[in-house]
């Protein structure tokens, strides 16, 4: 039936070209933005992860850039300390050639001078981006010890954490220049006349509150090898010295958790002894004290500002300086800790620095998969809706034709 009030296949065909028009604009956006999600009416679910993904990217480039900066300052501060160990090494065997007899102290003194001063020049040289780890100054109140580089970003259950790596600068830096704090000392006598009585016994040595280190005595022993042999538990800031005029041992604590010591019955008139600083020196490496008695009294020294020039041939001047070799040798065993300690944290920020790159990697690949089109598909999509289009066109112009045919009806 032919009606001139309903063309059904006029309208028809206008649906269908409508959709088809709907679909044609659809995929030419897909192509125009490369997405086949593009806004939250295309697919809510997927457009949601896909923006918190995309955030969750920016701030792992955040996390990019913060390693990125970590590693030039602790690759800088490396530098600095690995440029000292040669430094440190030279006065070392500056020290032990003066321990010759008849050698010209002051002239080698001179040399250890410029090396002392090359030290200083590198830790104070070692500054990235106005920051320098080993030459600091603790008494500032800006001072912070942990230096924390930004290593990683993420969210679990809806949780945002962040982590970091984390630099103790107590532990490598080679300058300190707040003041020292002053050993506390004490005296462990012999017998009342003064006189040293060894006789077999025990000498007990505890740090703080940890376990009880032992050194045995006997009927031959010295007081100079009862003091090397405490000094061979290797106990950080305790010097033991020996007054030989007094007959008694001499200590200097710097240790922070306090040192106990004790000796038994097995020696002459025992006294008990707990020395503790107010405070830890916190010093540097090369500028923090080491005590040495000089016969009537403890003088302080560091690696910063040990001077060999006065001293001379007798015994005195030579235990002196074999303690400024002995303290020059721990210095340089510090140097050695901290920067392995610092060359392992720059190679875990190497790795980081990686891991971040390939997360990121997979994070934008994952994000693709959920949102983005397949140009191949819509490329051939794009050619067939245009053809359909083409084809609605032509049925809505054949469909609406139909109708002036009534026409010819009438002119007959």
């Amino acid at each position: 039936m032919t009606s001139l009030l309903t063309n059904s296949s006029a309208m028809t065909a206008l649906q269908t070209l409508t959709m088809t028009n709907k679909n044609l604009a659809t995929t030419q956006n897909r192509i125009a933005t490369g997405q086949r999600v593009s806004t939250a009416s295309d697919n809510a679910a997927y457009w949601s992860i896909a923006t918190t993904m995309r955030s969750d990217n920016k701030a792992l480039g955040a996390v990019k850039d913060a390693l990125g900066l970590g590693a030039a300052t602790i690759d800088t501060m490396y530098t600095g300390l690995n440029g000292t160990v040669d430094v440190v090494s030279e006065i070392k065997a500056k020290l032990v050639a003066a321990r010759t007899p008849g050698v010209d102290r002051d002239k080698i003194q001179s040399e250890i001078t410029e090396l002392q001063k090359q030290l200083k020049n590198t830790g104070d040289s070692a500054v990235f981006n106005g920051e320098n780890w080993i030459s600091v100054d603790s008494a500032s109140a800006s001072y912070n010890s942990t230096k924390s580089v930004v290593s990683s970003f993420s969210r679990a259950g809806g949780v945002v954490k962040i982590d970091t790596v984390s630099v103790n600068l107590d532990a490598i830096k080679l300058y300190d220049s707040k003041a020292d704090a002053t050993p506390a000392t004490n005296v462990v006598t012999g017998a009342s006349t003064g006189t040293f009585l060894a006789a077999a016994g025990n000498i007990t040595v505890q740090v703080g509150t940890g376990a009880t280190l032992n050194v045995a005595t006997t009927a031959t022993s010295t007081l100079d090898s009862i003091a090397k042999d405490i000094m061979k538990l290797g106990i950080e800031g305790l010097t033991v010295a020996v007054d030989t005029a007094g007959g008694q041992l001499e200590f200097a604590n710097r240790n922070a958790q306090g040192v106990t010591i004790a000796l038994t019955s097995g020696l002459t008139a025992p006294v008990a002894l707990a020395t503790a600083p107010a405070t830890q020196t916190g010093k540097g490496i090369l500028d923090k004290s080491y005590d040495d008695y000089n016969g009537t009294a403890w003088e302080t020294f560091s690696v910063n500002d040990l001077d060999i020039s006065k001293l001379t041939d007798n015994s005195a001047d030579l235990a002196k300086l074999e303690t400024y070799i002995s303290a020059v040798d721990d210095a340089l065993g510090n140097i050695t800790d901290a920067a392995t300690n610092l060359g392992a944290i720059k190679n875990r920020i190497g790795l980081q620095q990686d891991f971040v790159q390939a997360l990121t990697d997979s994070l934008d690949r994952g994000v693709g998969q959920l949102v983005d089109a397949d140009m191949n598909a819509e490329s051939t999509r794009l050619q067939a809706l245009q053809t359909q289009q083409q084809l609605g066109i032509q049925a809505l112009s054949i469909a609406n034709s139909g109708s002036q045919s009534i026409l010819s009806l009438f002119r007959n």
